[in-house]
């Protein structure tokens, strides 16, 4: 087109000729080259000094043409703004704008140009009119994305909200639960005779038993867990379960094992964190930022940590979380083989899910280097612990190491235990069958009957517990028939079993 003469049907036959993705586009461009064209012209012939005196027609309808191409012009400029915004093809425009120089210097040498004139003004009209419905449409787009976004940031804190107000409903104590403890604790007052005998320091360290830790001030969670053992066990008495909770708790555990005693010749141990004088903070990280202020640090959550320090004489321990049930006899975790590990766990991770990446920070140096980020991550909830192989390893020290690098919350979030444990027991960790322990009856609604039917130990973690008023009721039988429902003080508690 350089050199030659433009004219509309030149014009519109450049338009035809572009694909049907960029027609808005280049209709757009095309309409302000033709504004631009006739700009030119225009500018060339008011300037362009005649020898004779200019008739009063000709002006006027130059001046009508001017204007209109004025008002022309204001419309494909915000039309061009527009296909700016679109990001159009940069070398597509450096070729139209050649083609446009070439033909404006040929109609600058030309006088003849009032009818041409007329006819861009007219093709612009036409690509306007052409183009409005199209811009038109592309800004209620542009809205709709807007009130997307909008919306998706809505449902964003709508959830995190949700999720917010779970966490507050599964840590926080459900006023039957706290009616049952302050009952407990008013008996044990006013009745001091009923304290529930200590167990033998003899039977507390027999290497021949099957000894369990469960750390929780959750008494009705406990004596579920007791329960279920004790009547899925082929030797009950061969059954010792250590039972550490808070000070504050001890009297109301004491009180209702005293009333609820465990049958057929099983132990129950009972004590509580303040017999342990190794727990200052001179010794552990957990309880100087705890001292500092730290609120999202548990004690009793933490002292899976120091297991062979609560138990120095024993070699070998079972630590059970307070929201499981046990559905077959755990005496054969004892005769699993380590291996050498320190710790027996099943692994949760499928495909890319669940790996180390998903707990820990990887950003940091020193968890980039010691740790893989496709490592599988295990599962707390029922735990077969070595302690000899423990305190051959040193764990309770590499605990510490972690703990103290952790005191700002850059390697992990601490108001969970897990990711301390993946890294410290990171390559001392043996795999267990799938079927020990099964997992999410507390936020997850499809898993199998067939998994629950075959699984040893069945876990309602998440924050549907069931316990409150949120569990799943598909689920909540499996908890509730281990409830010693006839207890007098369930009944004043008034618990909705």
């Amino acid at each position: 087109m350089a050199g030659g003469r433009p004219t509309t049907t030149t014009t519109m036959s450049a338009l035809g000729s572009t694909s049907t993705k960029h027609k808005h586009k280049q209709r757009v461009l095309l309409s302000l080259l033709a504004t631009l064209v006739f700009l030119v012209a225009a500018s060339v012939l008011l300037s362009t000094k005649t020898q004779t005196q200019p008739q009063p027609q000709p002006l006027l309808r130059l001046h009508l043409l001017r204007r209109q191409a004025s008002d022309h012009a204001a419309l494909v400029s915000a039309y061009a703004a527009y296909s700016r915004r679109l990001k159009i093809d940069a070398s597509r425009q450096v070729r139209l704008f050649s083609s446009l120089a070439s033909s404006l210097a040929d109609l600058a040498s030309r006088s003849d140009v009032d009818k041409e004139a007329k006819d861009r003004v007219k093709l612009a009209r036409q690509l306007v009119s052409e183009s409005k419905e199209a811009f038109d449409t592309q800004l209620k787009i542009h809205k709709l994305r807007d009130t997307i976004f909008s919306v998706h940031q809505h449902l964003h804190r709508a959830r995190k909200l949700g999720d917010l107000s779970s966490r507050i409903a599964a840590s926080s104590t459900p006023k039957s639960l706290h009616c049952l403890a302050m009952r407990l604790m008013e008996h044990r007052i006013s009745h001091p005779q009923d304290a529930f005998p200590s167990t033998p320091a003899s039977l507390a360290s027999d290497l021949s038993l099957y000894h369990y830790a469960i750390f929780s001030d959750n008494i009705i969670a406990v004596s579920v867990v007791v329960n279920s053992v004790i009547r899925n066990a082929a030797h009950p008495s061969r059954h010792v379960f250590h039972v550490v909770t808070d000070p504050m708790y001890l009297p109301a555990m004491q009180v209702w094992f005293a009333k609820q005693p465990p049958t057929a010749g099983t132990h129950v141990d009972l004590h509580s964190t303040a017999e342990y004088s190794f727990l200052d903070a001179s010794y552990s990280p957990v309880i100087r930022q705890i001292e500092t202020g730290n609120q999202e640090l548990s004690l009793l959550h933490y002292l899976r940590f120091y297991l062979p320090e609560i138990f120095p004489k024993l070699k070998r321990i079972i630590l059970l979380e307070d929201d499981v049930v046990v559905q077959k006899d755990l005496a054969e975790l004892w005769t699993v083989d380590l291996q050498g590990n320190v710790n027996g766990a099943v692994e949760m991770c499928f495909g890319g899910f669940r790996r180390y990446n998903r707990y820990l920070n990887f950003t940091n140096q020193m968890v980039k280097e010691r740790f893989s980020p496709r490592a599988c991550a295990w599962a707390y909830g029922v735990n077969v612990f070595d302690l000899q192989a423990w305190r051959r390893e040193q764990c309770t020290e590499q605990f510490h190491q972690y703990q103290q690098m952790n005191e700002d919350g850059l390697l992990w979030k601490p108001d969970t235990v897990l990711p301390a444990g993946l890294m410290t027991f990171y390559t001392t960790t043996k795999p267990l069958e799938k079927s020990w322990h099964v997992m999410g009856l507390g936020y997850n609604p499809s898993v199998s009957p067939e998994e629950i039917r075959k699984a040893a130990v069945l876990h309602f973690n998440g924050n549907m517990k069931p316990w409150l008023d949120v569990a799943m009721n598909q689920y909540k039988q499996l908890w509730t028939k281990y409830v010693d429902s006839d207890m007098e003080f369930l009944q004043l508690c008034n618990f909705g079993l």
